[in-house]
């Protein structure tokens, strides 16, 4: 079996409450050197045989992420311990 890993992450131009909350927090536990923090989502895929990139970045576009207000990243895991 292989697994394949797909990051998505919010477009730069999309605001990130999430991330902004993060980052708001982070003075109050000392650190102060972290300009932003963006939050994202992992998905993984483990598919039966070989890893097939182009259809895991077929799922990802028409499943798991939102193509007008997200980027994702398709990329396979080596050595991957699948269960």
């Amino acid at each position: 079996m292989a697994r394949v890993v797909v990051d998505v992450m919010l477009k730069p131009e999309i605001l990130d409450p999430q991330g902004q909350a993060v980052a708001n927090a982070l003075p109050r536990l000392g650190v102060t050197d972290v300009s932003s923090v963006r939050i994202g989502r992992r998905i993984e895929i483990d598919f039966t045989g070989e890893a097939d990139l182009d259809r895991a970045r077929e799922i990802a576009d028409k499943l798991l992420a939102n193509p007008v207000i997200e980027d994702y990243e398709v990329r396979l895991v080596e050595g991957a311990e699948v269960a």
